[in-house]
């Protein structure tokens, strides 16, 4: 399903955006055209997984207490090693690495400040269910010749100059935005390009699904259970009830309620009462390109994209999508419904 008006590759678009601002430097076109390489080298991964022997564990524990899968490990490699030497970043931050990925001496240092979480959804990666990889990008607020610290990193949602995620499904899908709307390019395998397939995508203002995983549900507030067994009933206007559609890959998700509206919740229950998604690498870039499509991302209280992270590895809740959906669930959430 295409959405188009034109045919374009995804550096072509770029640079043609780069046009409308007479000061770029071209620093941001050679960023994008280094991550989308990082990009179609982790798809080339996902894609012989099974045949490279790279599906499974390893006997790593990552700084979240999880078992590390092979796949999160190579990609994450990919990224930092595809990045690092570039000369467009100041430091990066991973799910993956406890503490700040410093730009070896060796190499020039940028002015960016890359976040990723380089394999989301990696608990499906063994059955062959759709995972991708999320980025947000910030200015470095540092400055001198040393090191990075985290007060680059630790930058609220609405400084991210860039944002966006790639899906590896049945096709690999290139989501982002700079501020300035959404666009999404698949790749083409048989030219080698990222082609520009959805324009400007626009979430609708109410949608139809609802995603959240319930098997969670003893773990959940009265309010936010209120809201789902709501969604559930039938309505005499015919809105509800709504769809469950859940997959377990944040990205497949929250790209299926960008294009189709409803919402996407992740809320925080018992065992984890602080959330459970990353506010840093997860929250923030998926929010930006939200709202940037018109819908609205919360933690169930503010807005995403306004809180100050504290540490690399905070947790939030998360309610995205629709602004329609998304401003009825806070309702119910803060007992006003």
């Amino acid at each position: 399903m295409i959405k188009v008006s034109r045919f374009i590759t995804l550096d072509n678009f770029i640079t043609k955006q780069e046009n409308f601002h007479p000061g770029a430097s071209g620093e941001f076109t050679s960023f994008m055209h280094d991550l989308t390489f990082a990009v179609r080298l982790i798809a080339r991964e996902v894609r012989r997984a099974g045949i490279n022997d790279i599906i499974g564990l390893t006997d790593e524990i990552n700084v979240h207490g999880e078992q590390v899968k092979k796949l999160d490990m190579i990609a994450n490699e990919i990224i930092i090693k595809s990045m690092n030497h570039t000369g467009k970043l100041a430091v990066m931050a991973s799910e993956e690495n406890e503490e700040l990925i410093q730009i070896p001496s060796k190499y020039p240092k940028g002015k960016y400040v890359l976040v990723f979480d380089p394999l989301d959804g990696s608990s499906n990666i063994d059955v062959n269910v759709t995972i991708g990889t999320i980025f947000g990008l910030y200015k470095r607020v540092s400055t001198g010749e040393a090191d990075c610290n985290a007060d680059d990193v630790l930058q609220p949602g609405y400084k991210q100059i860039a944002a966006g995620y790639a899906l590896y499904g049945s096709s690999t899908v290139f989501v982002y935005t700079t501020g300035n709307g959404v666009n999404a390019f698949t790749y083409d395998p048989t030219v080698g390009e990222f082609i520009l397939s959805y324009e400007g995508i626009t979430i609708p203002d109410r949608g139809k699904y609802y995603s959240t995983n319930e098997g969670n549900t003893y773990k959940w507030s009265p309010e936010f259970k209120k809201y789902i067994n709501y969604l559930k009933e039938k309505s005499y206007d015919g809105f509800r009830p709504y769809s469950a559609r859940y997959i377990g890959s944040g990205v497949a998700d929250i790209h299926r309620t960008l294009l189709y509206g409803g919402i996407f919740a992740y809320p925080a229950d018992i065992n984890n009462p602080k959330g459970k998604l990353r506010l840093v690498y997860e929250c923030n870039p998926l929010a930006m390109l939200v709202e940037q499509a018109g819908g609205l991302a919360t933690n169930g209280k503010d807005r995403i994209l306004d809180l100050q992270p504290e540490n690399i590895h905070e947790r939030s809740p998360l309610f995205l999508g629709s602004k329609y959906d998304v401003e009825e669930c806070m309702a119910f959430l803060n007992g006003t419904k």
